[in-house]
């Protein structure tokens, strides 16, 4: 018989002529010996500790205790220890009763010598650690909850969403919805730390409330919670258990002597079978973001994810590649619309990577921007434009008559010191700041109308010209306008390229160059692809142009032949 398949197990009387009786007895843990014979698994003996251990009070009979043991998981344990003590293992985990009286034991197995008529036995010893067991149970418990609402904590979270893949329930899918209590921080600030628990307590409170039987609710992160709920009816029913949780926070929550409006984002993610429990709380995370700047529930879209992914790498790469210095600067010519001469160059950053190849600026100045490497980038691009005008002067004697464009960016502005940097840019190179125009848009004067005005007179201090651009797209007003200390007026391109199909977009620029004639400032139209746009522009008294028209972006040195074969009178040294 397979000792997996042992028939019941004998009880015999002990027999005091056995030699290992005065050693069981002398143990100080419990223990027995079991044999194999007649296609049987026998008890030889056991001592009191060991039928203590095992008794339980359903069932006192020795001889059906140890049938009960003998024929389950510990039987089969010692039989294969018989059969082959070589191979077999020689420890086991093994439980005993019921909840709540359960008692958790460590079995081990050791041999003796075979009895007289030659049948292989066993020691077995058994220590009962249900102690330790259930110290780690309560500890893991504690560890699984959160403090401070008693609800799952992420962990837990996590792991009962794993847990969804080793019993899936036919026919019912899963969503996580991630839920981020918005402006919380205003209300740790304003009232204190404890009114913010009490209304993350009350908070949970209610969501327990919009809960259907079979959800879970955690408290994920600070002022983060995130609920498991089974979908019959697909999205449909995420979206349900949304609207649910927005109409109970539309009764306002009352701390202290206040009543406070609670509103939160809350993002959806469904769950596939490809997709990790910690990623799919991710993906609900993600869903967050776009539900603060929608102002409603978002759903999760894959599409949207791998284009934050890669303008997180883009990022990355941004960092090394402005610290290995594999950017560089392109010109593009600025052109006086009556006499075809070059007056100057916009300096324009490209961006070639080894391995994507090139990377166009309106991707990755917007990633510099909200990453703050538009710092580095600022000034890498003000540093090597002056440096290029240096090293064409050194060409020509007595210097060119042109100055080159450099952008400024609005968080520019707002965090770094400009005037210092463009000053000492300056002066390093030996180049006047007549020579410099810093292009900047609207919006860098209504975030902070103040600090612009004096970053803008420590500029025309130093002699640089100011040029606005994109102008007509942006927000400021003309009592900004008539303020500031702004000399160019760039019309944006989105107005010049529909001038000779649009009788709107000719009267928009006509306005422009009006208001700009009436400041006193001169004006450059961007956009120009073909010369009777030029010639239209020149016709409406438009001073300076650039675009395909004339040239595209050029290297520096093919920029100083541009600018020689298009300025005739100027000769090389």
């Amino acid at each position: 018989m397979s000792p997996r398949n042992a028939g019941v197990v004998g009880v015999p009387d002990i027999d005091p002529s056995d030699d290992h009786l005065p050693l069981l007895n002398a143990l100080p843990m419990a223990a027995s010996i079991y044999s194999w014979k007649n296609d049987k698994l026998w008890v030889c003996g056991f001592n009191d500790a060991f039928l203590a251990l095992l008794r339980s009070a359903a069932d006192d009979d020795c001889k059906n205790l140890y049938a009960h043991h003998a024929n389950g998981e510990a039987g089969a344990f010692v039989a294969n220890f018989l059969h082959d003590p070589a191979t077999a293992p020689t420890d086991l985990d093994y439980e005993v009763g019921e909840t709540p009286q359960k008692r958790y034991c460590k079995l081990k197995l050791a041999p003796l010598l075979p009895d007289g008529e030659g049948h292989a036995r066993c020691l077995l010893s058994a220590v009962d650690v249900t102690a330790e067991v259930k110290a780690e149970q309560n500890l893991r418990a504690e560890m699984l909850r959160d403090s401070l609402t008693g609800l799952p904590n992420r962990l837990r979270f996590t792991e009962t969403i794993e847990a969804l893949d080793e019993t899936p329930a036919r026919g019912i899918d899963h969503a996580v919805l991630a839920i981020d209590i918005l402006r919380f921080s205003r209300i740790n600030e304003s009232m204190g730390s404890l009114a913010g628990d009490e209304l993350l307590i009350t908070f949970a409170r209610r969501l327990m409330s919009a809960l259907r039987s079979g959800d879970m609710l955690a408290r994920t992160g600070g002022n983060e919670f995130g609920i498991l709920v089974s979908l019959r009816r697909g999205v449909q029913d995420a979206m349900a258990a949304a609207a649910r949780i927005h109409d109970l926070l539309s009764t306002p929550f009352k701390l202290s002597e206040l009543e406070i409006k609670v509103d939160c984002a809350i993002g959806i993610a469904l769950k596939s079978g490809d997709v990790e429990a910690e990623e799919l709380f991710r993906n609900a995370q993600f869903a967050v973001k776009q539900a603060k700047a929608s102002g409603k529930p978002e759903v999760y879209a894959p599409s949207e994810a791998r284009e934050a992914r890669r303008r997180f790498s883009i990022e990355t790469e941004l960092r090394r590649a402005i610290d290995n210095e594999e950017l560089e600067l392109a010109y593009q010519p600025l052109v006086d619309l009556r006499s075809g001469a070059v007056t100057g160059f916009e300096a324009l950053a490209r961006w070639t990577h080894e391995d994507r190849g090139r990377i166009g600026p309106t991707e990755f100045i917007p990633v510099a921007e909200e990453s703050g490497l538009i710092l580095d980038l600022g000034r890498w691009a003000l540093d090597r434009a002056i440096a290029t005008i240096a090293a064409w002067d050194r060409q020509n004697e007595g210097g060119l008559p042109f100055y080159v464009a450099v952008n400024l960016s609005a968080i520019q502005i707002a965090r770094d010191d400009v005037v210092t940097c463009v000053g000492e840019t300056l002066r390093h190179h030996g180049v006047s700041g007549d020579r410099l125009t810093l292009e900047l848009t609207e919006s860098a004067i209504v975030q902070d109308p103040g600090r612009a005005m004096r970053v803008f007179e420590g500029l025309k201090g130093l002699g640089a010209s100011l040029s606005m651009d994109d102008f007509g797209t942006g927000y400021s007003s003309l009592a900004y306008l008539q303020k500031l200390p702004i000399d160019v007026l760039k019309i944006d391109k989105s107005f010049v390229r529909q001038m000779l199909d649009d009788s709107d977009s000719v009267s928009i620029v006509r306005a422009i160059l009006s208001l700009a004639e009436a400041l006193g400032m001169a004006t450059t139209a961007e956009g120009i692809e073909g010369a009777p746009l030029a010639t239209t522009l020149a016709a409406l008294g438009c001073r300076t142009g650039q675009g395909y028209h004339f040239a595209r972006p050029l290297a520096p040195d093919d920029a100083l032949q541009f600018f020689r074969e298009a300025n005739p009178t100027i000769t090389k040294n």
